[in-house]
């Protein structure tokens, strides 16, 4: 018996833990060994064991500084606009009307990332918002290839990833937990904080880790927004594969920039854990 449970489960579990050795840690070590060799004489990858392409990661500093302020910056700001729309959603409309609110937040994601691109650059290039405000009198203002311009994308671009997880941790509340609160006389912003917040946690934690991955290699958007003046990581990676051939710098920065994303989830994890002992302590009191 004991055999052939362990026999099902190999079945089960052997075309999954190929696909994920194949697709992920394979290539995952592929990238790892280049890091460590050179540029070849006509590009590409030379094989050495050296240290110089991580001693040279300096050189591409702007592009790691634009990651990590703008895709943290891009989180936090899609989950302050994304959990007032999905507790809305949760908590304050009608049955018969939330399926269709739901659908307007999707709508979006029906459309080619790259068409509401090019619809960001005409709403904040010259003849769009700037224009409609130096009509206004307050001067000529520059929106497009800007940081500002590449958050404005970014958050719209992924902030239906921040609603949905927060929006079903939400939609989980027992209502009963705040009507109590409010019969025992805790004010709205009380209860808030002492029920709905800790209990929508999960939701915060998986909607913030799915667009903060996500951003720490995005691409087309800084491309597309920035107008090569505010440029990603992921930016940094296509010069160096595809015009400058330098595959061991870029696997380098590779390298470092899922180093960073391992350590900064973990942290962050981490944080929600003591959070949540922390309330928890706080209940038994």
């Amino acid at each position: 018996m004991a055999i052939s449970q362990r026999a099902a489960r190999a079945l089960l579990l052997g075309p999954a833990g190929l696909w994920y050795a194949g697709l992920l840690v394979l290539p995952l070590v592929v990238v790892l060994v280049y890091s460590f060799g050179e540029r070849g004489a006509a590009g590409g990858y030379a094989p050495a064991f050296t240290f110089a392409q991580y001693a040279n990661l300096g050189a591409r500093w702007t592009a790691f500084q634009n990651t990590l302020l703008l895709a943290p910056a891009g989180t936090l700001a899609a989950l302050l606009i994304a959990y007032p729309l999905a507790y809305f959603l949760a908590v304050r409309v009608r049955e018969r009307w939330r399926t269709l609110l739901l659908v307007l937040v999707i709508v979006p994601f029906w459309t080619s990332i790259l068409i509401r691109s090019y619809a960001w650059i005409f709403l904040l290039g010259g003849r769009g918002i700037p224009h409609l405000l130096a009509e206004l009198g307050m001067g000529d203002i520059r929106l497009i290839n800007t940081p500002f311009a590449v958050l404005v994308g970014i958050v719209y671009g992924y902030l239906p990833l921040m609603v949905f997880p927060i929006y079903v941790s939400l939609e989980k509340l027992d209502k009963r937990l705040l009507e109590a609160a409010g019969d025992l006389g805790a004010p709205p912003w009380r209860s808030f904080l002492q029920i709905t917040l800790p209990l929508s946690l999960p939701g915060v934690a998986t909607g913030s880790m799915l667009v903060f991955i996500l951003l720490m290699g995005e691409y087309l958007i800084p491309q597309m927004l920035g107008g090569g003046k505010v440029f990603f990581v992921g930016n940094a990676l296509v010069d160096l594969f595809l015009q400058s051939r330098n595959w061991a710098f870029g696997s380098a920065m590779s390298v470092t920039l899922v180093a960073v994303m391992l350590v900064t989830v973990t942290l962050y994890m981490r944080f929600l854990k003591r959070i949540g002992a922390a309330r928890d302590d706080v209940g038994l009191m």
